[in-house]
């Protein structure tokens, strides 16, 4: 039996007459067995909806006001790729009278930067997959010149996979200039950040990088250490056991993807090996990833750059 996922009635006031306008209400049909985790209403909110990829340091948005509902569904996926579970969902925003805003997978989105620059609720009730997620965005015109949102994120771990919908009704919006990504400070020499523990650079920025590993050049194989920064983690995990993080491996532009993307798992990997053996940090606190040189935090083109780029992430997947 298909899960419908209703998009609740939006009004606002207008400024004129005190008339309101309201929106239809489109129903979603969820691909297999779905199970709504969660869902957060807010009666007069903002929402930067992107509407292209994350590039040169930015993503373009709109910015939308109004009652935005963002809901998290969870899916026996057994078999199904993101694609197969978005695309139904996307013909029926389409038949709905949605027109498409902006339609990519995690690499044409701009991968890590995309993910971590975009709304998206806290683990576990939806996870992202670095590597494979979609993402799409749309607009209803309305008659009186407004219009409604949604925007669809899809990802999968295992067999289960996760949708997050947010539905945006009859909003008024600015359309804005390419906003910045915030910046992240860059970790000071022999310690995960500059000026805050890592402790709390995780709970406040959400990641950091850990500045103090050391690899051989082209390889995996992890320095012998001690690693202040490997300690402060585990330190971090074992304070509350609920916590799990991704460790992120990224790597230069020097080289095709496939091997960078490889040799990047690969270094994440010997850290989350290392926090595991040397530290005793519970495993399903941990899980390894590499984007090869998808994300990079600095230019490519000059060798401070690319030794900037070298580097393994730590991602809070939840803070709650």
């Amino acid at each position: 039996m298909r899960a419908r996922l209703a998009f609740l009635p939006v009004c606002l006031a207008l400024a004129i007459g005190g008339a309101q306008a309201r929106a239809a209400s489109p129903e979603l049909s969820m691909p297999g067995a779905a199970v709504l985790t969660r869902e957060i209403v807010e009666e007069a909110g903002s929402y930067r909806l992107p509407v292209g990829p994350f590039r040169d340091g930015m993503i373009r948005t709109l910015r939308i006001e109004g009652r935005i509902v963002q809901q998290a569904w969870r899916i026996e996926a057994q078999g199904m790729t993101t694609l197969q579970i978005l695309a139904p969902l996307r013909d029926q925003l389409v038949a709905a009278g949605f027109n498409v805003l902006y339609d990519c997978a995690a690499p044409e989105c701009g991968g890590f930067d995309f993910r971590f620059d975009t709304r998206v609720m806290a683990a576990p009730d939806m996870f992202v997959d670095l590597l494979d997620y979609r993402f799409l965005s749309a607009r209803r015109e309305g008659a009186d010149g407004s219009g409604d949102y949604a925007s669809l994120l899809v990802s999968r771990s295992g067999a289960r996979g996760y949708v997050q919908v947010i539905h945006t009704g009859d909003a008024q919006i600015n359309v804005l200039q390419p906003e910045p990504a915030e910046a992240v400070p860059m970790p000071a020499p022999g310690g995960p950040a500059a000026d805050q523990p890592l402790d709390q650079a995780l709970l406040r920025q959400g990641h950091v990088i850990f500045s103090d590993l050391e690899f051989e050049t082209g390889s995996a194989a992890l320095g012998q250490g001690p690693f202040a920064s490997l300690r402060a983690l585990a330190a971090f995990l074992a304070e509350d056991t609920g916590r799990r993080v991704a460790l992120v491996g990224h790597t230069d532009s020097v080289g095709g993807l496939e091997p960078n993307t490889e040799l990047s798992r690969a270094r994440a990997s010997a850290v989350m090996t290392r926090l595991i053996e040397t530290h005793g940090v519970r495993p399903d606190q941990l899980e390894a990833r590499g984007v090869g040189y998808l994300a990079p935090i600095a230019t490519n083109r000059t060798a401070t750059g690319r030794e900037a780029n070298r580097r393994v992430e730590a991602v809070l997947l939840n803070t709650e």
